[in-house]
Order: structure tokens, then sequence, then C-alpha cells
């Protein structure tokens, strides 16, 4: 068992005791119903991540560019909370359309050229905001 999978396995087996164990919730903002990230050492879990640029808009041009957005948004997240992309250890793609994985996959490969995290992807009713897709990560951090 590698020494990453094996914390992973701890980690879920300690979880319902986290808040004992030094949690951190990063707020998403005002009025959201959620956190954009939750520290337990020495994982982050970062919340679902839409193609939105600083205004909270989505890209324009459908799931390419809105895959890459999401990607980079997900990279700022993981820079500010101790973490980079190279540390990410599972994502999981919610995508509008499960027809439009072939398109999410040439962008979403990109982003990870030394290694690919474990990963789940799956076709949904909808996303927030009309999005094509929604990535969440989980990575290591410092």
């Amino acid at each position: 068992m590698t020494g990453r999978f094996a914390s992973l396995v701890a980690l879920l087996i300690f979880a319902g005791a986290a808040h004992a164990q030094g949690a951190q919730w990063i707020p998403a903002g005002p009025g959201a119903p959620f956190s954009t990230a939750v520290r337990v050492p020495p994982m982050l879990y970062l919340s679902g991540m839409l193609g939105t640029d600083s205004t909270g808009k989505l890209v324009a041009g459908g799931i390419g560019p809105e895959t890459r957005q999401a990607l980079e948004n997900i990279r700022a997240a993981l820079t500010k909370n101790g973490s980079s992309l190279d540390k990410v250890v599972k994502c999981t793609v919610m995508l509008a359309d499960i027809k439009e994985w072939g398109d999410m996959n040439k962008v979403y490969v990109t982003f990870f050229p030394m290694h690919l995290p474990a990963r789940s992807a799956f076709g949904t009713g909808g996303l927030a905001l009309g999005a094509r897709v929604e990535i969440e990560c989980w990575a290591t951090a410092a």
C-alpha cells in the first residue's frame, strides 16, 4: 500500500472525528451554502468548480472552454490553500451531457501531465448556472 493511499484510507476511517483532528473550513463567500474547501491534514477537499470567470459568469464556448476554466479555478484554489495540481489524487467530473466526455477529456489531460488522478465521471440532469461541467478534487496539502 503506497503512503498516499494509506493516508487516504486512514483519513476515511477517522473522518467522523475531523473536527477534533483540526479540520479547517474555507468559506465560499457570503450566502453560499457550502465551503470552497475543507482541509483535514494532510488532505484538502475542494468543492465542485464550474468554468466561471472572475465575475462569476460561465465562460463562452461550451465544454472545452468551461473545462479549461474550471481547472484553472481549481489550480487557483489549490495554490491559495497550499497545494497544486500535481498533488491531486482524486477528481469527480459531473457533465451536463455524458456525450461531451471525450471533449472534456481532451482538455482535462493537459492539466495533469505528470500523473492522472483517480477519477469518476458521470452525466447529470443539469448543473448550476447551466454549466456543461463541474469538477471537484481531493489533494494532499502542506
